[in-house]
């Protein structure tokens, strides 16, 4: 008698639950459901799944919010990384079969030719991109550093800006873009703004066309009726240009860019 009374509970349970969802949550849980019972139905001995079920997943990860609590063929990490790759190999085979305009690829004599200047004479990329045009060999900038061999983090400048980062904390702010993969395989791009102290993010925004304006108008959102901190750091991204700095200086904020193999963290 008091397993039935129980039986009877979870079942007016469910039944208020099904009531008080929304429809289409319900349409999407059954869909989901479905999908999987006629995977199941493949079992070998067990289930087989292709590249239209694998693109399903995909698509119900960005499109639902309940779709890790209804998934019970593979765990949601796979799914996550069967986008990955679905985007990896989306964008290699758009490189590879890509015509027309583009950036030319670099010769292999003018990246050793960057690499013995930078080794030989210990000069960075600025020095570099000067001498190689005086050889008469237009290369940009951003392509020599690119193409600079790694060096060591120097110690004395990496303690000097972790006595930077202690020292001035309470009034640092930082930014950075991260990248995310769509549904679509297109890439957006995630601004973000945090204060260094509490680790508080101040602003965020994204856009699937970064610009120096349009991070220049974050900025301005972000930092309002001179609310803006003593220093900015940010990383070398070159879509933090001239513009976008002196637009920090004009709010009274001195910009650092992060010192190369530098920690970003504070202690």
């Amino acid at each position: 008698m008091f397993r039935l009374f129980i039986l009877l509970v979870a079942i007016l349970v469910q039944a208020l639950r099904a009531v008080l969802r929304s429809r289409s949550d319900l349409v999407v849980e059954n869909l989901v459901l479905r999908q999987q019972v006629e995977a199941l139905k493949r079992r070998r001995p067990r289930p087989q799944l292709d590249d239209a079920d694998r693109a399903f997943w995909v698509a119900m990860r960005r499109a639902w919010r309940g779709w890790a609590g209804r998934l019970i063929l593979v765990e949601p990490e796979t799914v996550v990384k069967w986008h990955r790759e679905r985007f990896r190999r989306y964008w290699t085979e758009l490189s590879r079969h890509k015509r027309g305009p583009g950036r030319p690829t670099m010769d292999r004599k003018i990246r050793e030719l960057i690499r013995t200047m930078a080794l030989e004479n210990d000069w960075g990329a600025p020095r570099i991109h000067g001498e190689l045009k005086k050889l008469g060999l237009t290369v940009s900038e951003a392509t020599v550093s690119r193409y600079m061999p790694q060096r060591p983090a120097n110690p004395d400048v990496v303690q000097r800006w972790l006595a930077f980062l202690r020292n001035h904390k309470e009034c640092i702010a930082a930014m950075d873009f991260f990248t995310v993969p769509t549904a679509s395989l297109r890439v957006l791009y995630c601004w973000f703004v945090i204060h260094h102290e509490d680790r508080r993010i101040l602003h965020f925004n994204a856009t699937f066309n970064p610009t120096a304006a349009w991070v220049i108008q974050q900025l301005r959102e972000a930092f309002p009726f001179e609310t803006a901190p003593r220093h900015l750091i940010f990383d070398r991204d070159s879509i933090f240009s001239g513009a976008v700095v002196g637009f920090i200086k004009s709010m009274g904020t001195s910009g650092a860019v992060f010192p190369i193999a530098a920690p970003g963290r504070i202690p």
